[in-house]
């Protein structure tokens, strides 16, 4: 019987994964090392890296330098999540998207947001304030800072005909970035913007992002009463 090929590092990581699965290679088991999976494969010894390497980086491996790899024993479910286009989600919905930019300022901004940046308390920041509108009615509510030292063409965009959130995903590269979700009692401003009643629950997503070294942006995107997000494992 002809032994299958794998030319792909995701064909050999689903192969992987579906040992993992079986039980085929148990919680804890030390699993065969890169060159015998290779041959087994007959697939190269770097394809097969970047298949473990990748389940490494999701727990389902534990991978240590002259250890081997093994099938973690207490394997983490993670979520994946991108920042999403919120023109995109609202139009997903089979709905129209709108956005009113209601607030443009060049800055300083509050000693709390220029600690989170880490950037000088000296230096100004471009601050946008917009609504987002679904089939007219108000959607999320985004307070947004930017720094211009990383994005200094950002002070030249009107965001009018496209809303920051796009603008700033199709030109500044981030390479991580820090997400946090709560929930609060809608102020009198936020019920205002969002037609809601004040108190009303309303899901929030604080959300800062990273080039390297640098901060690239921090928004606070409040969502209208009853807005639901989905991700995967």
């Amino acid at each position: 019987m002809t032994k299958p090929q794998f030319r792909s590092w995701q064909s050999v990581q689903e192969e992987v994964l579906r040992r993992i699965h079986a039980r085929e290679w148990t919680p804890g088991a030390l699993i065969p090392n890169e060159a015998d999976l290779a041959e087994e494969f007959g697939c190269s010894r770097a394809t097969v890296n970047r298949a473990l390497r990748t389940l490494a980086e999701t727990g389902l491996l534990d991978r240590r330098r002259k250890a081997g790899t093994r099938v973690a024993a207490q394997p983490v479910a993670k979520a994946t999540l991108d920042i999403s286009v919120i023109r995109m989600d609202v139009e997903a919905r089979g709905q129209r998207y709108d956005h009113q930019l209601t607030d443009r300022a060049t800055t300083r901004p509050p000693m709390a947001v220029s600690a989170a940046m880490q950037a000088p308390t000296t230096s100004d920041m471009l601050f946008l304030k917009a609504l987002h509108l679904a089939d007219g009615q108000p959607y999320a509510l985004e307070d947004r800072w930017v720094n211009l030292e990383v994005v200094p063409e950002a002070s030249e965009e009107r965001f009018d005909a496209i809303s920051s959130n796009e603008w700033l995903l199709r030109h500044a590269p981030y390479t991580h970035g820090d997400i946090a979700f709560s929930a609060a009692n809608a102020t009198e401003g936020e019920a205002q913007a969002l037609g809601c009643a004040p108190g009303a629950a309303l899901f929030i997503i604080d959300r800062l992002t990273w080039n390297r070294s640098k901060a690239v942006t921090k928004v606070r995107i409040v969502f209208a009463p009853g807005h639901q997000m989905r991700t995967v494992l």
